[in-house]
């Protein structure tokens, strides 16, 4: 049996958007800027995608740009915006669980004289509004939170924080990477005070290469690329045709039936939870005491104590389930996770979780499956970890 749960990594695509995509490779693959008719019709795609999202997140088609993906929009979204804004403040605000796209933008900017505050987690991996309150200064230029974990499924809390900021301060911008929270949850940045907005194209099965910038219209960037003056110029470089319709057609298949696959993910993840919890030495990370729906409805992070997660993941993976042991855009790199530290998650517990992240594809018999398989191995790998 093949279980797949390392979905926060990536997703499989569903056959809708590939057979879309193909379409547009292989039959409309004109250059969306070119006059001629094959133009036009890569034109008509980009246009089709556009009101597709524009009426996912109720914003205007003008304030959506495309990208190559969550880092490309992280990206933009920081180093556009304070490149910008410099003559206005040099003060940025972040968290210290952010993902990486995030956290190096902000130490290039560190190094190119900005001056960034990295607000500090509860337990649960959540910021306090009353820290975020009082990082804010007249120089803020900047604040920028991610709405789910990526590693643990915290959940922030981003309309309450859009508030706060726009109450101290209505010029400060607000940019929220909802990479893992896109598809998951209804985003509405306009009424939760968000400036930017950014998502990906992989993690809602869609396409890899592929990912979204929502950017308000009051919002000013500097581009970071430079070409030939695609989208406004905000964001040069011919448009990835089929990339872009396929985003948009795998968010319109996700939102055409988001309550019920929420409901669904929710009920594997308390499955999977209740499971695992039975296993002595066991911590479960990001959910809160009052309980996994204010938590992300398809990231688990589990402790194991006594077991190295390499070894454990490995070990499944010869079961045929497939999962993390972290980020994936750093897990070829191993140390300890920022986000794990952060929450305060002990240092003997750091190397021993792993992530189990579902998806609308996920069973209840391949969670049958992985705690049956898990229930198996950890007495083992204990007693060989003892020796």
């Amino acid at each position: 049996m093949e279980v797949y749960l390392d979905n926060s990594a990536t997703t499989r695509v569903f056959p809708q958007v590939a057979e879309l995509m193909t379409k547009i490779m292989c039959t409309d693959y004109g250059n969306p800027s070119s006059l001629h008719a094959k133009g036009v019709a890569a034109e008509q795609y980009l246009r089709g995608a556009g009101q597709t999202l524009s009426r996912i997140l109720k914003v205007s088609e003008r304030e959506l740009l495309f990208t190559s993906g969550g880092t490309e929009s992280d990206n933009l979204a920081l180093a556009g915006a304070a490149l910008a804004l410099r003559r206005q403040g040099n003060h940025i605000i972040t968290t210290q669980i952010e993902h990486p796209a995030v956290l190096q933008t902000c130490a290039y900017l560190e190094a190119n004289g900005f001056r960034v505050t990295y607000l500090p987690v509860d337990g649960y991996g959540r910021i306090r509004l009353e820290d975020l309150q009082r990082a804010m200064t007249p120089d803020t230029i900047l604040v920028s939170v991610m709405h789910i974990n990526n590693e643990v499924g915290s959940v922030q809390p981003i309309a309450e924080a859009g508030a706060l900021i726009r109450r101290m301060n209505p010029r400060t911008l607000f940019h929220v990477d909802a990479v893992q929270s896109f598809g998951k949850e209804r985003i509405y940045p306009k009424r939760m005070n968000v400036d930017m907005l950014s998502a990906s194209g992989h993690k809602i099965h869609g396409p890899k290469g592929v990912g979204l910038l929502y950017v308000g219209e009051r919002v000013k960037l500097q581009p970071i690329l430079f070409g030939g003056g695609q989208q406004r110029g905000l964001r040069s470089g011919t448009e990835n045709v089929p990339g872009i319709a396929g985003l948009a057609r795998a968010a319109e298949l996700l939102y055409g039936s988001l309550d019920e696959d929420v409901e669904r993910l929710y009920g594997l993840k308390r499955q999977f939870l209740e499971g695992v919890s039975r296993i002595e030495g066991v911590r479960i990370n990001g959910v809160p005491e009052s309980g996994i729906g204010d938590s992300a409805p398809h990231v688990c992070s589990v402790s194991f104590g006594g077991v190295r997660s390499e070894v454990l993941l490995h070990a499944l993976e010869e079961k045929g389930i497939y999962v993390s042991a972290g980020s994936a855009c750093s897990a070829r790199r191993p140390q300890p996770s920022a986000a794990l530290k952060a929450m305060g998650i002990p240092g003997e517990l750091l190397s021993s979780t792993l992530r189990f992240s579902f998806s609308v594809f996920t069973t209840q018999e391949e969670i049958c499956y992985t705690l049956q398989q898990i229930y198996s191995l950890i007495p083992m790998l204990r007693r060989y970890t003892r020796r």
